[in-house]
């Protein structure tokens, strides 16, 4: 009976201990892995790579258009007046500068909806990772980036991403 007691009250001390542990070791996510592989995610990433694409399929277009009538005016030079010429001349360099700004206006516009993508996701993340860390009782979720070298055991980063698609479908960063 003695016996039994001791290993009852040893198994109670590991368990305990192990629970300590547990909440004394700091654990990992790997928030690029999250925002990357996490439904709402890839569908952010998904839609803001189509429309980038499809943003610079114009502007490709709109280049090609504008080498050919850089083509034309210069088979014209000879033909039309020096002022007609400068003109022309003129006209095309303020095309091309159009053509420019509209290009950075895209990809800023890009930019700063991935920006806004990323903090709504992470928005939505925070949440769920507190609550995980209430559930198993952890202290401490560092990002992976900021880790040199870690146990592999230590990496909560599938767990968050089940429990973050389990929540969020899409993300709302436009």
């Amino acid at each position: 009976m003695k016996f039994i007691i001791k290993v009852f009250y040893l198994l109670i001390i590991t368990f305990s201990v192990s629970q300590n542990l547990n909440a004394e070791t700091p654990h990992f996510v790997d928030f690029r892995y999250v925002l990357n592989e996490s439904i709402a995610g890839k569908k952010a990433q998904t839609d803001l790579k189509s429309r980038l694409e499809k943003g610079m399929k114009g502007f490709s277009n709109k280049e090609k258009s504008l080498q050919e009538t850089e083509k034309k005016i210069i088979q014209q030079k000879k033909i039309i007046t020096a002022e007609e010429y400068k003109k022309k001349v003129q006209e095309l360099r303020s095309q091309v500068s159009k053509l420019q700004k509209d290009r950075n206006n895209l990809l800023n516009t890009i930019t700063t909806q991935r920006q806004k993508a990323k903090n709504e996701l992470l928005k939505n993340v925070n949440p769920i990772i507190e609550q995980y860390m209430k559930e198993k009782n952890i202290n401490m979720v560092l990002d992976k980036r900021n880790i040199l070298v870690a146990v592999k055991k230590f990496d909560i980063t599938d767990e968050i991403i089940k429990l973050l698609n389990g929540k969020v479908k899409t993300i709302n960063y436009k």
